[in-house]
């Protein structure tokens, strides 16, 4: 996969062999998200799996509470933003493949405050580096369809939970989530990207994070739109697999201050598709 483009986070070509470790595979999937692809990645993968089928070479950067341009730190786990973090260089390593691309999970970064143009540019410069190896790059919008139905009492206990340490108010956060998304539309449109609306009905209670009942048929969609044709049927899901996938560490993170280092990838799921983490 080439990766094309400038870079204003400081990302260079890495130095390495051409014939870094990847499987037999003819195509690549790249993911990029936050706590909606860690949740729900083993009905991702299988997704992914059903359109192209296995093996495939998948490359996946997430983590609760993910960053797309910055340190990020939930319940003593900190991970580099997602533009800081290893994918792009191993990418820069491995053979050329046809690849597809899904960035979601896009806001975090209101409630780490930052600013509306700052976070477009990160999601702007992912595009950028995805876009000379990539067949096609899905973006999702944020879910504003069930966001605009929150409360600021519901709001506060969300920030409360998962965002302790951020001072964005209600106001704040909302205007932001309005006028990023049309930032992210504008940006898929720029960049040829497929863009993708979540529907209201796959969240619950959880504004943010599409409900457990919803996984296959969510992704599915979503996914079907980075594919050449829509699988037969949803993804069934796999405790096994499921087990397998969560259970496996990042290439970089720091538990409780202590840095830990895994070689990707990651693991190979039955079927050979090959998963690497960042």
């Amino acid at each position: 996969m080439v990766i094309q483009g400038g870079c204003k986070t400081g990302f260079e070509p890495a130095v390495g062999p051409a014939d870094a470790p990847t499987p037999n595979s003819s195509r690549r999937v790249v993911f990029l998200g936050a706590s909606n692809v860690v949740r729900a990645i083993s009905t991702i993968i299988e997704t992914a799996e059903l359109i192209w089928e296995p093996p495939l070479d998948v490359l996946v950067a997430c983590g609760h509470g993910r960053s797309y341009g910055q340190t990020s730190r939930v319940l003593g786990r900190s991970l580099p933003g997602i533009l800081q973090c290893g994918l792009w260089e191993d990418l820069q390593r491995r053979p050329a493949l046809s690849a597809a691309a899904l960035i979601t999970d896009i806001g975090n970064d209101i409630l780490y405050g930052a600013s509306v143009g700052q976070i477009a540019e990160w999601v702007e410069e992912c595009l950028v580096r995805l876009r000379g190896g990539c067949d096609r790059i899905v973006v999702t919008e944020l879910p504003l369809a069930r966001i605009g139905s929150v409360t600021s009492w519901q709001y506060r206990a969300i920030r409360w939970l998962l965002f302790p340490g951020s001072r964005v108010t209600f106001t704040d956060a909302m205007q932001r989530a309005r006028e990023l998304n049309a930032r992210v539309i504008e940006l898929a449109a720029r960049h040829r990207a497929a863009l993708q609306s979540p529907r209201r009905e796959w969240y619950g209670l959880d504004p943010i994070h599409i409900r457990r009942g919803s996984w296959s048929a969510a992704w599915c969609e979503i996914l079907s739109a980075a594919g050449q044709r829509r699988p037969a049927h949803p993804a069934r899901g796999s405790w096994r697999r499921w087990w397998q996938l969560r259970r496996q560490r990042p290439q970089s993170r720091r538990l409780f201050g202590i840095a830990q280092r895994r070689e990707q990838p990651a693991c190979t799921l039955p079927g050979g598709s090959v998963i690497s983490l960042y």
